[in-house]
């Protein structure tokens, strides 16, 4: 068992020189590759991320400008709209003024027009009876002629 123990401690004392070139060797890539890796990967994904953030914010910026721009298109439509509404309105009521001015005209000229007969009417039964009292006249006349002749 000594001579085990003996081996093991020779064995150990064999592994302390390889134990310190390996801790060596980590300190030295830790601080020669892998720290500088370590910032590299940061630096990196830093940047990759503020570029996703600029995306993002490109991307609201967009769609408030789409979101702006469609809010004009709609007021540009409904203005559109009034003024096709107003010039539609417009051009009824010329229409309405134009159909009563018309009647206004017509009635007027149907007026006028029973005025003129009224006074043809007027006229006409004034000669007729003036025709009628000659005519009369002339029947008494003629049968006084004839009384007169036959007595």
């Amino acid at each position: 068992m000594d001579q085990t123990l003996h081996q093991l401690g020779e064995l150990l004392l064999g592994a302390v020189p390889t134990v310190l070139l390996l801790a060596t060797l980590y300190v030295i890539f830790t601080v020669i590759v892998h720290r500088p890796l370590q910032r590299v990967l940061a630096e990196r994904r830093s940047k990759t991320e503020g570029a996703v953030e600029k995306s993002k914010a490109d991307i609201s910026a967009a769609e408030a400008r789409t979101a702006e721009y469609e809010q004009k298109l709609r007021e540009a439509r409904a203005t559109v709209f009034r003024a096709q509404e107003s010039r539609r309105q417009a051009a009824l009521q010329a229409r309405t003024n134009a159909v009563n001015e018309a009647r206004s005209k017509a009635q007027a000229q149907v007026q006028a027009a029973k005025a003129d007969i009224e006074n043809d009417r007027i006229a006409a039964q004034n000669g007729l009876q003036g025709e009628a009292a000659a005519l009369a006249q002339e029947i008494v006349r003629r049968i006084m002629q004839a009384a007169g002749a036959g007595r």
